[in-house]
This record gives structure tokens, sequence and C-alpha cells, in this order.
């Protein structure tokens, strides 16, 4: 039976790994069949692809990309994206300055807070350049300032918190219409993390359905089977297929780990049996 792990994060965004000893450890955990999804960005792609051929996995080059929809923040991944699609590109190029300004003015709230060197300190954990809430975190711990990340975030960068910054990401609109530019497959990511009621769930899967999106994670790093049911069951009603993907970020996060993932419900589809999962 071939494994799939459609959703994973290396060093290029804010995962701790570099990319091939992403794709090592995916080989060691019985993976067959890999997707590198970083946040906004397609940088580590190259280096994923070159230790997969080593290694003798498939992989599929993905991203996960920040939308804005409604006031919630989702992500939805895309799939055998082409990375070299000039409209696909433009768009995470847009993501790439906001992530920047955004970490910007981070740095300037968390350095009023008395967080010393707030954005050099990130910066030594991003080692290529893509600074997220938790390379802060990372910087915050050092400096003695909680003694875990959950305890950082939890003081400081989550809403209403002092390092927090409001942020407007891309639409749910162009984000689904940059992946098919790009010959890729629009999955949802896991759908039952955002505080949303049922009703905005059902509404924002039947949205995204209709503006061409393809998928929805259904199997999920660290989701109970109530959360599976659940996501099975938008898959059914919106005409999704189903994808499975661990979240990988942290090989000390065993919740999350790599292939770490239970079989799809049997009413379901598998994302994999999409034309345009394999091919360009």
């Amino acid at each position: 039976m071939t494994i799939y792990d459609l959703h994973s994060h290396s060093n290029f965004s804010d995962g701790v790994l570099p990319p091939c000893d992403v794709v090592a450890r995916a080989k060691l955990r019985g993976v067959d069949v890999l997707a590198l999804t970083d946040h906004d960005s397609v940088a580590g792609l190259d280096a994923a692809s070159d230790a997969a051929a080593e290694h003798g996995m498939t992989l599929i080059p993905g991203v996960e990309i920040s939308v804005t929809w409604e006031k919630f923040l989702v992500h939805i991944l895309g799939l055998n994206v082409d990375r070299s699609n000039a409209i696909f590109l433009q768009g995470l190029a847009k993501l790439q300055v906001i992530r920047e300004q955004r970490a910007q003015l981070m740095a300037q709230r968390l350095e009023k807070h008395g967080v010393r060197n707030a954005l050099a300190g990130a910066l030594k954990y991003a080692p290529n350049g893509l600074v997220t809430r938790r390379h802060f975190a990372l910087h915050m711990v050092e400096l003695g300032l909680a003694p875990t990340l959950p305890k950082i975030f939890e003081r400081y960068l989550r809403p209403s918190k002092p390092g927090y910054v409001s942020t407007v990401w891309a639409t749910l609109d162009d984000t689904v219409r940059w992946i098919n530019a790009a010959g890729g497959v629009a999955v949802i990511a896991h759908p039952h993390r955002y505080d949303m009621s049922a009703t905005s769930r059902r509404r924002f899967a039947e949205q995204f359905a209709a503006l061409g999106g393809v998928g929805i994670e259904v199997v999920c790093g660290g989701c109970g089977q109530d959360a599976v049911q659940s996501n099975a069951a938008l898959a059914e009603r919106f005409g999704l297929l189903a994808s499975a993907g661990s979240d990988f970020h942290d090989p000390n996060s065993s919740w999350t780990e790599l292939g770490k993932l239970e079989p799809l419900p049997a009413n379901v589809y598998p994302i994999w049996s999409h034309e345009r999962f394999y091919t360009k």
C-alpha cells in the first residue's frame, strides 16, 4: 500500500529541518509520496526534489497559502504546482512582502514590551529569511521570557497579546486562481482547526468548491476520529476529494510525525485520484 503524506514543512518556513532532512525522515517513516508545503514559499522544493530522487521517493511540489476569509485566517494547500508559473509566483511574492511587513511590526511591538533585538533574534532561527511567529517565540524562550513556545504564544503572540499583528492575507478567490494557474490542485488544510461555527465551516467549503477548489484534508496530524468524520462529511457534501497530511514541523512533536496518519474513511475519494495530482 502506498503511504501518502501531503502536508509538511521545512526550515524554509516554520519547520525545524532542512528540506533534505524532511525527505530523509519521511523515507525512514515509510512515506512513499511526500508533499513539501512551506508557508507562502516554494524555495525549498529544489532541494527536496533532489533528496527525493536520491531516496527513491515521489515528491509532490506544494505550498501552504495564508488566506483571509471573512474574519478568519485559513490555509489552502496547493499540491503539484508548477513552481515556475508567473501568476503563481507573483501571488506568493505579494504574501512574502506582507510577511516581511508583519515581522517588522511584530518586532517593534515586542521591543516596546521588553524583547531585546526582536527582529535580529527571530532571524537567527529563520535561516532562509521567512520570519514567522514561531521564530520570534524561539528567540523569546532563549531570552528567558517564558520556558516553552506555547507559553510565549499565550503571553505575547496570540490575538490581543502584545506581539500579535492582525494581518490581511490573500483572498480565497485569488488563492485558488493562483494554484489553478500553476496546474495544481487546491486543498483546504486542517479544516477542523479553524475557530468557526459549523455553519461557517460549511459556507467556507461551499465557496471554496464553487471557486474551483478540489480537495480537503480529511485525515490530519493530531486530529481525532470526530474531526476525521466531520472533515469527511464536508468532502461528501461539497464534492471535494480527500487529502491526508501530518502537518509536520518538528521531529519532537509526535502528534504531527511524518506518515503517522490513519487511513482515509471508505466514504471519500482520495486526492491522488485527481488527474492533476501527478501530471502537469
